[in-house]
Order: structure tokens, then sequence, then C-alpha cells
């Protein structure tokens, strides 16, 4: 009896080991602590001794220093009363994650198992005095080079202009951003707006200027606007700001569309290529970015659900503090973009444009490479690729094409033909332009024509061309078959068949003819070269022609025919250019709807190693629009 008592006594004062965990059960509460932490919420979490909103308040100081960035986190095992989570932290564009495990103690409360609060949970380096913050490693864009290696885009030095609101009273931040944005001219509404909402110590720019802008306020002007401040730093840049703007493209911030469409590479605040090669090369040119993740001290103390420590100095004022990296993975620089622009020549070509009035293009080509010198495009033409990717009709110019689709069909430079004055094709009658020299008019021979640039004598020869002729041989002088040379490019559309009219206009250029600039300057080039001559202007990207092989003696002929243009017809302000013989051809194409339409200048050419096409949107004609700025051009080349 006594014992029994003994033994019963022995069994009540003695406590029970605690039960080893229900292994479905245990994972299941481990399993929504990293649900919880994946979320960045711990507040759904029952923990034990503790609220899930109290160990939230203590866990959102030890990640708020991660940004927008969340962890993946899995259950990988649970033994005994330890369960181990697996961290994985994915950085955009970064190519390494961050990974490494931590435990997590469970214990039995009410009933059930409860994850145990403990900063270490999260990481295990984190013991209440410190927080985990990261940053991005920006790497060094690329720069964009030219022929020979030239720099396009590379560093230069630029001053950013804003508020520093650091040292600046919240209440006359709005008053000084308005008077800011006044100064340099931009939004002042936006920019108040985007003072406001930036950081309590951001330095918010309002507008970069390049150093030697001459346009840029002074620093004293600056300095008026409390708060403003004019920053020194340096971003990639073309020589110009409208040094072949249109072709090269432009850098900017990342828009929401772009960070969306970059399935996880690109992150707000990245700098990215927004239009142009800069767009199309952005991957190269970008390079990758890096991230630096550091344990930064806390300013109180240790984080626990009864922590009674005193504050942890801040650390700005105890050497303890400096911020200790734990994990890093450096930024890579983005590779350089070689293309085959000549930077003298891009110059210059832009110089020349601004003496045109209204919108004017001008492509140059090297006919024994195909290598895009120059790609210009003038302010009127609203920061369009025109140059290169432009699509309008190229008048007369486009009789290069015709005639060789009619040297094809048997005709020859000596060939007669008829000029009438007027001539009708389905009911339609065509005419010649209005100054067309008489003498030249009635039977000449092709030579002639072509010189004097008879629309007539060549609606006139249409039957001799089949339904493909005209489209066959602008193939064969680099337009209309499409070809990807890396960069914005439109080849050209020439219409094959088609009724009476159609074939009318299409061999002089007009109806459904479709060209761009850099179109008709492989047409001069290619004559010039004595075959078909494709454009290159990255370095790896060489397209072949697949269109029916240029023949030297047709090109021959056809250089025969373009020298005319310059001995006898409407090119002769470039008979007096030195070196060796010009060929050219003007053309002027009508459009749009009124009375009189208005019309688009052309001019096309070639001497030496250099063909050249300009084309003027609203000219009077090509020999007096075009003329003039292609003779400059050429002059300047020299």
């Amino acid at each position: 009896m006594l014992a029994l008592v003994t033994a019963g006594c022995s069994s009540s004062l003695t406590p029970d080991p605690p039960p080893a965990p229900d292994t479905d059960a245990a994972r299941q509460v481990a399993t929504q602590l990293a649900d919880a932490l994946e979320k960045k919420d711990l507040t759904p979490v029952a923990f034990a001794g503790t609220t899930g909103a109290q160990a939230d308040t203590l866990f959102q100081p030890l990640v708020r220093g991660m940004g927008p960035v969340a962890p993946q986190v899995d259950v990988t095992t649970v033994e005994g009363t330890r369960a181990t989570l697996a961290y994985r932290w994915t950085f955009p564009g970064v190519p390494r994650p961050w990974t490494y495990d931590t435990t997590v103690e469970l214990v039995r409360e009410d009933g059930g198992w409860r994850p145990t609060w403990s900063p270490s949970l999260v990481q295990p380096a984190l013991d209440g005095a410190h927080r985990l913050s990261q940053h991005r490693l920006y790497p060094e864009r690329g720069e964009l080079l030219g022929e020979d290696g030239d720099p396009i885009v590379e560093k230069r030095s630029v001053v950013r202009i804003g508020i520093d609101k650091a040292h600046l009273a919240a209440d006359r931040q709005e008053a000084s951003a308005t008077r800011l944005a006044r100064l340099v001219d931009v939004d002042a509404k936006a920019y108040a707006r985007l003072v406001a909402r930036s950081g309590k110590e951001a330095f918010v720019p309002a507008i970069v200027f390049r150093e030697s802008d001459p346009d840029r306020p002074s620093n004293r002007q600056v300095f008026k606007i409390p708060g403003a401040l004019p920053v020194q730093d340096d971003a990639m840049l073309a020589p110009t700001r409208d040094f072949a703007a249109a072709l090269v493209g432009r850098v900017g911030p990342a828009t929401a569309d772009v960070v969306k469409a970059s399935d996880g590479a690109v992150t707000d605040g990245d700098e990215v290529g927004l239009s142009g090669l800069q767009k199309r090369y952005d991957e190269q040119l970008r390079g990758t970015p890096g991230v630096v993740v550091q344990l930064v001290a806390t300013t109180s103390g240790p984080a626990g659900p009864s922590s009674s420590a005193p504050a942890s100095p801040s650390p700005s004022t105890s050497p303890e503090s400096k911020p200790a990296t734990t994990f890093e993975v450096k930024a890579v620089a983005g590779k350089p973009l070689g293309t085959t622009l000549n930077v003298g020549l891009q110059k210059l070509a832009e110089k020349v444009l601004d003496r045109a009035s209204g919108g004017a293009s001008l492509v140059a080509v090297r006919p024994s490479t195909g290598t895009v010198l120059a790609a210009a495009n003038n302010e009127d033409s609203d920061g369009q690729p025109v140059a290169t990717a432009g699509q309008v009709q190229p008048g007369s110019t486009f009789k290069v094409v015709s005639a060789l689709a009619l040297l094809r069909a048997g005709l020859k430079p000596d060939s007669r033909v008829e000029c009438p004055r007027t001539i009708k094709v389905g009911g339609r009658t065509y005419e010649n332009y209005d100054d067309y020299p008489s003498a030249h008019l009635g039977r000449i021979d092709l030579r002639t024509a072509f010189a004097q640039s008879c629309n007539t004598a060549f609606i006139g020869q249409r039957g001799e061309l089949g339904d493909a002729d005209l489209a066959s041989a602008a193939g064969s002088l680099g337009v209309g078959t499409d070809y990807d040379v890396g960069f914005p490019a439109y080849f050209g559309s020439v219409p094959t068949g088609g009724n009476a009219n159609a074939r009318a206009e299409a061999i002089f250029g007009q109806g459904k003819d479709q060209v761009s600039p850099l179109a008709m300057a492989l047409v001069a080039a290619s004559v010039e070269a004595g075959r078909t001559v494709l454009p290159t202007l990255i370095a790896d990207q060489r397209p072949t022609s697949t269109a029916k092989p240029l023949t030297r003696a047709e090109a021959a002929s056809l250089k025969s025919l373009m020298r005319g243009v310059v001995t006898q017809g409407s090119g002769r302000r470039l008979a007096g250019l030195g070196g060796p013989d010009v060929i050219a051809k003007t053309g002027t194409a009508e459009y749009g709807g009124k009375t009189p339409p208005k019309t688009h200048a052309w001019m096309i050419a070639a001497q030496g190693d250099l063909a050249v096409a300009v084309y003027v949107q609203d000219g009077e004609s090509g020999s007096s629009s075009a003329g003039p700025l292609l003779e400059a051009f050429l002059r300047g080349a020299r």
C-alpha cells in the first residue's frame, strides 16, 4: 500500500518530458510561419509568449532596409522541436540569389505548437542589435562607339540641379520647388509634387544640364533659391544633345512598362535605353547590376518580446556600428556597342540640315562597304527616325530604278523615246514639271529623258515592263526588300502589277512607291559600287542581298545616266566639285490633297566612296531645296 502511494506521489511530482512534436502538425505551423515571412507580415502567426502583431512590430525594422524585395522561404526539415527554414532572396537583374538557412524553435502552448520569436529566425547573424539593409550596385553603362572606335556615347560632365530636402524646412519645400522649376523651365506643379513625394532627406533633381550647356543657369542663380543645389556629376551622353538622336536613342529611368516587360531584370531606379540603339541593345549596354546586403546597427535595444536592454548607440556615433557586409554580388559593366557612324560626318550632316526650313534628313553611306556614316534629321523632324525609317514617295529619284528596269527590258541609254508635253493614261493626264525645258520635248534619247527628268517619257515606256520588273530592279538597288540590319530601317515598298494609272505613277516615283532616305542612299551607293549595296551600321549585322544582283555593266550604264544629270540636267550645281566625278539625280514628289499639292524634295548623289541622299519634307524642288544641302555636305566631307 505504501509502495503504491509512494509510486503515485513520485508520478505527480516528476514533470513529463515535452512530447515530440507531431511532424505534420509541426510542419504545418512552420509552413504558416514561412508563408508569413515571405509576405513580410507576421501578424497572422501565433507565437509562443507573444502575439503575431507584437512579433511583427519587432520584425518590420529588421527587414525594412530590404525595400520591396521579399524572400522565398521554405521549410526543409522538422526534427524534434526545431524546424529549418531555407531563405532565398532574389534581387531584380542580379544573377545570384542570397540563400541561407535559419532555425526556429517550436514549443507546446495552449494545446498546439507555436514558433518562438527570435531575430535569428530572419537571418542567423541578427542579434536584436542589427537590422538588414540592401542597396543596388549600378553597373557602368557600355559606351556607344563610332567608326574606328571613336566614342559617341561616353561619360560626360553634367550638372544636376534640384532641391536638397535634407537642408530645407518642410514648409518651404513647395515654394522652393516652384521657383526652381520656373528657373530651369520644367513643369512647376509636377516638380513640386515630385519633391513632396520624395524621401525626407532626398536630393530631387529637376533637370540635368551638360556642364557646357549655354542654357544652364549659373550657380549663383540656383543658390538664390533656398534648398536648391547644382550637383556635379557625369552621365553617358552623345557629343551634343541632337547627335544622331533619333538613331542613337536616349537613356532614362525605367518606366512602369519597361519594368513590367523585363521579367524581373529591371526595377524602379534603373537607367535603361528608351529608344533607338540604346533600347534595342539595352541588355548589352546596361550590364548586370549587383547588390550589397549589410548588417546595420539599430538605434534601439535587442528585438525581443521582453527586451529591456539599453538603447544601442547610433551608427553615426559608434565605431562598432560600421555596417558589416553579409552578402555581395558585384555589378558587371555593360559592353560597348560598335557602330559605323563617323562622328565628323554626322556633325557635318546636322550642321548642314540646320539650314533647311522644315523637316529635312540626310543619310551618307560608303559604297565600298555599305557602312552608314551619317544619319541625320533636323529639329523639325520632331525626333522621328526619318533618315533611316521614314516612308515617303521618292519622286524622280526613283527613275534610277525605272531606268534599270528599262535597261533590262532591252533599252539602252541612246535608245529613242517620246517625251510629249502631256500624256493621258486611264482617263488621267500626266505632265512634266512646270519649268521643263521645251527644247527637250519630242523624240529624245533615254539619256536626255533621264537627265532632264521627263515624266511623260518614262510613263510612255511602262508597257515595256512586266508586272514585277520595277520591284525586281528596285531590289537590285537595295530598295523594297526588308532586311534585319540591327537598327530601325525601312527599305521601301514598290508595287507590282496594278491598273494602268498605278503602273504609270510607280515608274516616276509617285503613287504607291515608298522609300526612306536610307533606301535612296543605297540606290546611289549601288550604282557607284557596281553591285547591290546593303547598309551596315552594327559590326555583326551584315545583311546579304536576296535580290537579283546588279551587274557591273548595268551599273556602268546607270552611272552614265546619273552623270548626265550633273553635266546637263538638274544637278549642274555639283559639276564644280573637285575630285572624282559626281553622279546624281533630283526628284520632287507631290503629296496631300491640296491644290496645288505640297511637295517633297529629293537629291541623291555619289562621289568616290561616298553616297548621299537628302530629303526635304516640304521643299520646292530637288535642285533648289535638297541640292544646296547635298552640295554643302559633299564640300564639307572632303
